[in-house]
C-alpha cells in the first residue's frame, strides 16, 4: 500500500485528484493540505510515501515546503512529487534543488500520474521525458555557484557513463541495455552515484549531472 499525501490550494484539484487515488486499491490517501505549512505539519504526522505538491500556494509555497518536509528527520521517506504547469519551469528548477524527486505537469493523463506515484515511492525518481528536456535547457543556463565538480573527479568511467544515462532520464533496465550491463550492477552503480554525489535520488542525479558540466543538453 503506497500512501499518499494531496496538496494545492484549489479545493476542486484537490478533489479531482483525490477521485483518481481513490480508485486504485494499492494508494491510500493520508490526508490534503492547501498551503505548505498545512503540508509539512501533514507529513510530521503521518508520514506519507508520496507527497503531490503544487508549486504556487499562499503562507508556504510548494518549494519552501519540499525543502523543509526532505529535511524534517519525521518525514524520514516521504517523496515529493511537484506538479506543475509549463509557465513554472524556475519554480520546479528550484523545487528539485530543495530536494522533489521529480515533477508532472497538471494536465498529466491519469495512468501517468498513478505510475509515477509508484515509481517515485519505489526509489525510482524518473522525471517525465518531455518535461525533462524542457526543463534541462532552463537549468543548465542557470547559474550554479556550489563548487561540486571535484566530487565527479571520484567517479569511476562506469559510473560517468551511468550517470550520463541516468541524467537522459533511461530507468536502469533501459540502461542496462544500452551499456549491455547486469541490472543488478545498474543499481549497484547507481547506489555508488547517490552515495558519491550526496544525492537523494536519481532527480538529484539528473541535476548534478547537467549542473556540473558532466552532462550538456541536446540541442
Amino acid at each position: 500500500m503506497t500512501t499518499v499525501a494531496v496538496v494545492d490550494d484549489q479545493a476542486l484539484v484537490r478533489s479531482g485528484f483525490a477521485v483518481l487515488l481513490h480508485s486504485e486499491p494499492d494508494i491510500e490517501i493520508v490526508g490534503e493540505a492547501s498551503n505548505g505549512q498545512q503540508a509539512w505539519d501533514l507529513c510530521r504526522r503521518t508520514t506519507p510515501d508520496v507527497v503531490l505538491m503544487d508549486v504556487r500556494m499562499p503562507i508556504m509555497d510548494g518549494i519552501e515546503a519540499t525543502q523543509r518536509i526532505v529535511n524534517d528527520p519525521l518525514c524520514a521517506g516521504t517523496k515529493v512529487l511537484i506538479l506543475t504547469t509549463f509557465d513554472e519551469d524556475e519554480l520546479v528548477v528550484a523545487a528539485l534543488r530543495a530536494g522533489a524527486s521529480g515533477f508532472l505537469l497538471k494536465d498529466t493523463r491519469p495512468g501517468l500520474l498513478l505510475d509515477a506515484i509508484t515509481v517515485i515511492a519505489a526509489g525510482e525518481a524518473l522525471l517525465s521525458p518531455t518535461v525533462t528536456r524542457r526543463m534541462i535547457e532552463r537549468f543548465a543556463a542557470l547559474p550554479d555557484t556550489t563548487p561540486r565538480e571535484s566530487a565527479a573527479n571520484g567517479l569511476t568511467e562506469r559510473e560517468r557513463e551511468v550517470l550520463l544515462a541516468v541524467a537522459q532520464g533511461l530507468s536502469n533496465n533501459e540502461i542496462a541495455a544500452a551499456l549491455h550491463m547486469g541490472y543488478g550492477t545498474v543499481k549497484t552503480h547507481v547506489s555508488h552515484l547517490l552515495t558519491k554525489l550526496d544525492s537523494r535520488d536519481r532527480a538529484q542525479l539528473v541535476m548534478y549531472a547537467y549542473e556540473s558540466g558532466l552532462a550538456v543538453p541536446r540541442t
